[in-house]
């Protein structure tokens, strides 16, 4: 993902007095980039400057960046504002009772930790930050799209009609993405569909929009990527890290599912299935692997971090491993079974190394700021437990039960991180001839949990389950049900002079 610094600037040119009264108006910040990414707030088109192929290609690549673990994509070292990287790991993992802030817990920063005790308000930095890379992301979307859908601008440019809708595929599939996260992160939230270009502009989008009819925009946005992205596992043979026609179905069926649509979870899943792009990798491990990237067949979407490019791309939540934050609780490490390779796979205890944030089953990439392990979003193992997940609900025990043996018999036959089989009779398959629905929920929920363990989905799957108070509450921690979504940035709030109400309870 090397793009030259002359080409970044072309995509974003200053007009810092008119961006600031803009975004005090609404609910697109200021963000203090680096100079080599952009100096105007996202959402503004500066009248007066021509795009190029170059810009508008770039504009593309943009909209990918705010996936990335990279340090400082948005911000300069904004611990203070929740920037200084995307904060998954904080709002689903340490929310979810997995994660600690640190091995050795401390008062720096502290934010972070009340996250794991429920104790944030709505100034909270992590709560400004998810915001923050999600809006831009959707931003630099909409100025791609914006682009994109000006015929006379790409005939202009030269760019070709199956490069546009590639392009165009890949921007819908990401604003589809960064929308999906903010409903379920903050419920009702304002919805952009374009760049800004004036004050009327401002004022019109400084408002929410039910999650309803966000969840209706991010169908109609990933039914067009859909229809614009080629067939095959990878979209492009070279640059496999693209958004791809699996990715593009496999984010329909998570939509679906959040929103209990379990047929249209079944049927979708089976249509990827019969696409043959993926299948479970036979080692847990090749998913993360730095020596596997791309080269495996279960990853279905990830960043591609690498290293030593200008600007960086690398994976900065490494960097935050070597100071000591990211380690597991003892809840989480209690929930594995008998010498399942998962946990070692996931986190080594001892020696305090995250090997799934590393991407090596060694600590190399450990306190590495420019590690080029990928961020992983969607993988097969995931996806199959959605529709066994379906299979349940709609009543069809033993399929939802031979999927999540399928899963189990994948971890119990991948050797450990010390290169051994794991012993005789671990991780037995599930009884399949069961048809307790509420048991074969718990075991879903159980293997959910180890699976996709410090991959940011327990704390989504609690409160989709209804589950989150219960489970929190029962290990300690002080979850209300207003917990349920996140409060809204209060910075957004007094921006928006109170046209963006804050969620009850906060």
């Amino acid at each position: 993902m090397r793009v030259p610094s002359d080409q970044k600037r072309s995509a974003h040119s200053p007009m810092k007095s008119i961006a600031k009264i803009l975004v005090a108006l609404l609910i697109l910040f200021s963000v203090s980039c680096k100079k080599d990414l952009h100096n105007t707030p996202i959402g503004i088109i500066t009248e007066g400057i021509a795009p190029t192929h170059a810009s508008v290609v770039y504009s593309v690549l943009s909209s990918y960046q705010l996936l990335s673990s990279t340090l400082n994509i948005i911000g300069n070292w904004g611990w203070d504002n929740g920037t200084v990287l995307r904060n998954d790991f904080i709002l689903q993992d340490i929310a979810s009772g997995d994660m600690q802030k640190k091995w050795n817990p401390d008062g720096d920063q502290a934010w972070m930790d009340q996250f794991g005790d429920f104790s944030f308000t709505a100034s909270n930095p992590g709560i400004n930050g998810q915001w923050s890379y999600d809006f831009d992301g959707v931003s630099r979307s909409n100025i791609a799209i914006g682009y994109l859908t000006d015929d006379k601008l790409t005939a202009s440019l030269g760019i070709d009609d199956a490069s546009k809708k590639y392009l165009l595929g890949q921007v819908y599939f990401l604003r589809a993405f960064y929308y999906f996260d903010l409903v379920n992160l903050y419920g009702d939230v304002p919805l952009l569909l374009a760049p800004l270009k004036s004050f009327a502009d401002a004022y019109s989008v400084a408002k929410r929009e039910t999650k309803a009819n966000v969840y209706i925009q991010i169908s109609k946005d990933l039914d067009l990527a859909k229809g614009l992205i080629p067939a095959g596992k990878y979209s492009d043979a070279v640059q496999k890290w693209r958004v791809s026609q699996g990715a593009v179905m496999a984010l329909q069926a998570k939509v679906a599912l959040y929103n209990q649509k379990w047929s249209e979870v079944v049927t979708i899943v089976t249509a990827l299935e019969g696409l043959n792009y993926y299948s479970l990798n036979a080692n847990y491990f090749d998913n993360f692997s730095v020596a596997k990237e791309y080269a495996e067949n279960e990853v279905i979407l990830s960043y591609d971090h690498e290293s030593l490019t200008t600007p960086r791309t690398g994976n900065g939540l490494c960097a935050l491993a070597g100071w000591g934050f990211i380690a597991p609780t003892t809840n989480f490490i209690n929930a594995f079974e008998p010498n399942d390779p998962r946990l070692n796979y996931t986190v080594d205890v001892p020696s305090q190394n995250v090997y799934k944030f590393f991407g090596e089953l060694n600590s190399n990439n450990k306190g590495n700021d420019d590690a080029p392990s990928n961020k992983i979003y969607i993988r097969w193992a995931d996806v199959m437990l959605w529709k066994a997940e379906a299979l349940n609900e709609s009543g069809s025990y033993s399929a939802a039960i031979a999927l999540i043996n399928t899963v189990r018999q994948r971890a119990r036959l991948s050797v450990n991180a010390l290169g051994n089989y794991p012993p005789s009779g671990t991780l037995p398959d599930r009884n399949g001839l069961s048809t307790d629905k509420a048991q074969i929920k718990d075991w879903l929920v159980q293997e959910r949990r180890v699976e996709l363990g410090f991959e940011s989905q327990r704390f989504n799957d609690l409160k989709r389950w209804s589950l989150a108070k219960t489970f929190l509450t029962s290990i300690g921690k002080n979850f209300q049900d207003k917990n349920y979504i996140y409060p809204i940035p209060q910075g957004e709030i007094d921006k928006s002079g109170g046209s963006i109400t804050q969620n009850a309870g906060y």
